[in-house]
């Protein structure tokens, strides 16, 4: 083995080079350790089960004809086969990828048409949509039973295995420089271009999440429940579990998060910005509703104490005698019961990335009693590329570089990254390729930002969404969107618009689940969203929302009008992509008359559009 190579240190005491040989060390380490679960414990897989089940997945694989450098489509919910599957390809030499359960035909041909796959593993709530591609496909295995044209996984599990197969030495054979996974980019910015991810981009990963965000291990608990195509719950969640042995349970639909992370009670969990916005929007709500007088008044005397302790602990001065004493009344009382009932009294590791979160909702889980590490990261780096300490909190920074990872700033600001966990580049995009990655290897992110003297890292906003007001002022519209999103967790998503205008205008969708609750409170229909929208009490607690954003923003980044959007905005649909980042110019054109009438004249306040 080269010098050059990236090796995991696994705690069996080998080194390893390649997932399948790490995988292999964890299930012979705990054979009866419980590896996969679903939620309740209706499945259990051990590390042995788990062993035994790959080989057969894998013999499966290669009787149909999948081998070394072949790609195997995957498009499943969160659920054990899709561990299974993908890890039984890695151990065959091909390259598994997942694509967004939301993609449509049109982007289906697109990404299959990319990879070069022949076989695709899915369910049957996805058939349809996978032959209305017409991508031709030489087999469709099916996870949840049979239909015509396809092959069960049953079957595929229980296929002979063929004369010239040698599992031990299929695995054996895959080299770190082999491609273990394609992510295909969320395409905020046009098509999806598949970022690939080497053995050697991966286990460089591991090894600086475990030495940074993520020291994690055997006796650990995690949930996948972000979609298998995202960087996160591939690489954070799949195949960190398969190195360090992580148990993992599965939460198909993500919208059960707050049901299964009781269950589940993960020692580590990461959320993107709107997860932890909703459980703190659940909180907000149950604390709204609570009927005795007097449990709600110590209730929400509790979390604004832990807040107040959260930020005097921020600003280096203490809490002093008084406020320390409070917060652990505050504690015994309410946020330890708080943390339990959301089923993270035992995390350990927090986190919060894939876009910028408010420091306010930082501080508000600082105040319960865990810190929220903010992390930054692309697929282009396999994921996290820097992270904040969870001991040294500071909430609107991502922190410093992971191990291994070189940053710097190009001459207009943009971060530049160079490391072992960057991409090699983009598959069958040599254009692509030398546009983000220069001779020497180093990475344009496209993202602007700052680097202080500590190392300590803070995102402007991506290079390409900067706005350009008519006096040529740059604004950063994620500041001014998260500002108003800190105000009211009524505020599901903001998009502030200015380029080449006078002033800074901006379009909001409320949060359907906040204004359902609040909708109980003025005794109106909880689930019409529309008429929601149009309501005084609605209105009035937005423009609270943006008047108190504005107070933390520069003159020149005000808003100054508004419209409230009355339909949610779903993740993969015309505003968000599936990892619920905004589609600006899919927006700007959709909205296009709201954004005409924010800039008409005369105006009055506020312009409502129900």
């Amino acid at each position: 083995m080269s010098t050059t190579e990236i090796g995991f240190a696994h705690e069996s005491g080998k080194t390893v080079y390649t997932v399948p040989e790490a995988f292999q060390e964890t299930a012979r380490l705990r054979p009866d350790q419980v590896a996969l679960r679903t939620v309740g414990g209706t499945l259990e897989i051990t590390w042995k089960q788990y062993a035994e089940r790959v080989e057969a997945l894998a013999t499966g694989l290669a009787a149909l004809g999948v081998g070394p450098g072949d790609t195997v489509g995957i498009m499943l919910t969160n659920r054990p086969e899709f561990n299974l599957i993908d890890t039984a390809a890695l151990h065959v030499g091909a390259t598994p990828f997942s694509i967004y359960n939301t993609s449509s035909p049109e982007q289906i041909t697109h990404l299959f048409t990319n990879a070069e796959n022949k076989v695709v593993i899915t369910e049957n709530a996805f058939l349809d949509v996978i032959k209305a591609a017409g991508v031709t496909l030489e087999h469709i295995v099916l996870v949840d039973g049979q239909a015509e044209g396809t092959v069960s996984l049953a079957d595929l599990e229980s296929t002979p295995a063929a004369p010239d197969f040698d599992f031990a030495a299929a695995w054996q054979a895959v080299k770190p420089e082999d491609l273990a996974t394609l992510i295909y980019t969320s395409g905020t910015t046009g098509p999806s271009k598949g970022v690939e991810i080497t053995h050697r981009n991966v286990l460089a990963q591991i090894i600086a999440l475990v030495k940074g965000p993520l020291p994690v291990g055997l006796d650990d608990r995690a949930i996948s429940y972000l979609p298998a195509a995202h960087v996160a719950d591939r690489i954070s969640g799949h195949s960190i579990s398969l190195l360090t042995g992580i148990l993992i349970t599965t939460v198909p639909d993500p919208r059960e998060i707050a049901v299964a992370l009781p269950d589940a009670r993960p020692t580590v969990f990461f959320g993107v910005p709107r997860v932890w916005q909703k459980i703190k929007a659940g909180i907000d709500g149950k604390l709204a509703t609570e009927a005795s007088p007097v449990k709600k008044a110590l209730a929400q005397w509790a979390v604004e104490t832990g807040v107040a302790a959260a930020r005097a602990d921020l600003s280096g001065k203490g809490r002093g005698l008084v406020l320390g004493a409070q917060y652990k009344i505050a504690d015994a009382l309410v946020l330890s019961k708080l943390r339990h009932a959301l089923g993270l009294q035992n995390l350990k590791v927090a986190a919060s990335g894939a876009a910028a979160i408010p420091p306010e909702t930082l501080e508000y889980f600082l105040g319960l009693g865990f810190a929220v590490s903010e992390v930054w990261g692309m697929s282009e780096t396999t994921g996290v590329g820097t992270f904040t300490e969870l001991d040294k909190p500071r909430p609107g920074s991502v922190g410093r570089a992971v191990d291994g990872l070189e940053i710097r700033l190009g001459e207009d600001g943009e971060l530049l990254v160079r490391g072992a966990i960057v991409t090699p580049g983009y598959r069958k995009q040599p254009d692509k390729t030398k546009e983000a990655l220069d001779s020497d290897g180093w990475l344009a992110t496209g993202d602007v930002a700052t680097i202080d003297a500590d190392g300590y890292v803070r995102i402007v906003d991506r290079k390409k969404e900067l706005i350009i007001n008519e006096a040529g002022k740059n604004i950063s519209p994620t500041n001014i969107e998260n500002a108003v999103k800190a105000g009211s967790s009524l505020v599901g998503q903001v998009v502030a618009i200015g380029e080449a205008k006078p002033y800074i205008s901006a379009l909001i969708v409320l949060d359907p689940d906040t204004a359902a609750i609040r909708a109980k409170e003025f005794d109106a229909p909880a689930d019409d969203l529309v008429a929601l929208a149009g309501r005084k009490e609605i209105i009035d607690e937005i423009l609270a929302a943006v008047v108190a954003g504005n107070k933390k923003l520069s003159r020149v980044e005000q808003i100054k009008r508004f419209t409230v959007v009355g339909k949610p905005w779903e993740p993969g649909g015309d505003e968000l992509t599936p990892t619920m980042k905004l589609k600006r110019n899919p927006i700007a054109a959709k909205y296009a008359e709201e954004i005409v009438s924010l800039y008409a004249d005369p105006l009055p306040e506020t312009v409502i559009n129900v």
